[in-house]
């Protein structure tokens, strides 16, 4: 599930209110490099939207967008694989297994289906998902990057919280849309498939394995996106909602 909503894989290990006693915690060094690790995240996706908002009122079209701001998008969103190190360490306090299901999913997306399927490249589904891409992670990175610094403006909060409502499923839309429009491409040209015989005797077919994919949104989504909605009842409403343990 590509469009990352988790709470703490790149900043906090609990939810804004703790920030202070989160910072005593780890100590200086490592509450220094996530506050520079989050800003330049946020620094990225502005570059990236600036680029793309620029692009659009130069040329007109969203044709060819993608080739322009590739390059940065690969960059920052290959250097989140730095979120599920953090989670492995302890850094912050975060399920490895979501952070890690989350980001991989976004680098499947860039790598595996954008990057490699260049006729998709100029799809409305993919400026679909940038564009949810990079308001989410702006939000996000900003979020962190203000609640580590114990200045954390309202209006940061309450976009962090409420932009995902419309956003996350609309990215998931993208991301869906774009992966069946490779379909074709890749059923054709049997890309990264494995064909029977060889010598080690496996077969893989990436077709099907995006429609696997595709499948598994289905029990993803709900369960990631009314997590975010308990979230934002805890953190906007105060409520104490109280999850079972896995």
């Amino acid at each position: 599930m590509a469009s990352s909503e988790e709470d703490s894989a790149a900043g906090n290990g609990s939810v804004e209110e703790n920030g202070k006693k989160a910072v005593r915690r780890r100590g200086a060094v490592t509450t220094a490099w996530l506050i520079f690790y989050n800003i330049t995240m946020t620094a990225g996706w502005l570059v990236l939207a600036i680029t793309m908002a620029r692009f659009y009122l130069e040329k007109g079209t969203y044709k060819g967008l993608y080739k322009n701001i590739q390059k940065t998008l690969k960059f920052f969103q290959t250097f989140a694989l730095l979120e599920i190190v953090h989670c492995a360490v302890g850094v912050v306090r975060t399920s490895v297994l979501v952070t890690g299901v989350q980001v991989s999913s976004r680098i499947f997306m860039v790598w595996f289906i954008t990057h490699s399927i260049k006729q998709i490249q100029n799809e409305e589904s993919v400026i679909l998902f940038l564009v949810v891409w990079t308001v989410t992670e702006i939000t996000r990175y900003s979020f962190y990057t203000f609640n580590m610094l114990n200045h954390l403006p309202y209006f940061i909060k309450w976009a962090r919280y409420n932009f995902f409502i419309i956003l996350y499923p609309v990215g998931v839309v993208g991301e869906l849309l774009t992966i069946y429009a490779a379909l074709p491409y890749v059923k054709r040209s049997g890309m990264f498939s494995v064909r029977l015989p060889n010598k080690y005797n496996v077969s893989f077919d990436y077709y099907y394995f995006l429609l696997i994919v595709m499948a598994s949104y289905v029990p993803l989504f709900p369960q990631l996106y009314f997590h975010m909605l308990r979230q934002r009842r805890k953190v906007l409403h105060g409520e104490v909602i109280v999850e079972k343990d896995d």
